[in-house]
């Protein structure tokens, strides 16, 4: 599944957050790679993040992290820098921007061949 996120960088924290994820610590990496996420791509906008997160299950996942000492490492490195993710409901399942449009999905729904 892929997914979708939005969060906020702290006001001045805009380059500090980019230094900051230049690389991931590889315990990270590999905790990453333990609860099934294959990918995660962040751009910026501003202070706005956008994430992609391609993994097995993304709730799954996040509530698996919760007790990784690898992740509670890098919250406490990267906390300073993130105000928050916007959320529309509880849980991880809340942080989940909707989609709204794929054009695969319509090429595929209408038969059309892919490029």
């Amino acid at each position: 599944m892929r997914v979708a996120l939005h969060s906020v960088v702290r006001d001045g924290h805009e380059s500090g957050y980019e230094e900051a994820h230049a690389t991931i610590p590889d315990d990270l990496v590999a905790s990453f790679a333990r609860v099934g996420i294959r990918d995660w791509t962040i751009w910026r906008s501003g202070r706005d993040l956008f994430h992609l997160v391609d993994c097995d299950d993304f709730a799954a996942a996040m509530d698996a992290l919760d007790n990784d000492e690898a992740n509670a490492r890098w919250q406490a490195f990267i906390g300073p820098y993130v105000d928050h993710f916007v959320s529309t409901g509880d849980g991880p399942a809340g942080m989940i921007v909707g989609e709204v449009w794929s054009l695969a999905a319509q090429r595929e729904a209408s038969g059309a061949p892919t490029p």
